[in-house]
């Protein structure tokens, strides 16, 4: 999986189960930052959300799910 393709996830899941456009919640989320797997062996992506109080708390307990299921993505 692709940075865009866990971006495009993580939208996509915020939208169905939270509603709202993808668009804010793309704003939301803002850039997937992607780290070399040698420094960053159990997980090698980051998401810094900002947002309301809500929006951020509801992005970091997807981040949380998804961090064990996507451990690793790849640039792009």
């Amino acid at each position: 999986m692709t940075a865009s393709d866990l971006q495009d996830l993580l939208t996509a899941t915020l939208t169905r189960q939270l509603g709202g456009s993808r668009r804010r919640w793309k704003t939301v989320l803002g850039a997937v930052r992607v780290y070399d797997p040698a420094t960053h062996p159990h997980c090698n992506w980051s998401v810094a959300p900002s947002g309301s109080v809500a929006e951020v708390a509801a992005v970091e307990r997807l981040l949380d799910r998804m961090r064990g299921e996507q451990p690793i993505v790849s640039e792009g």
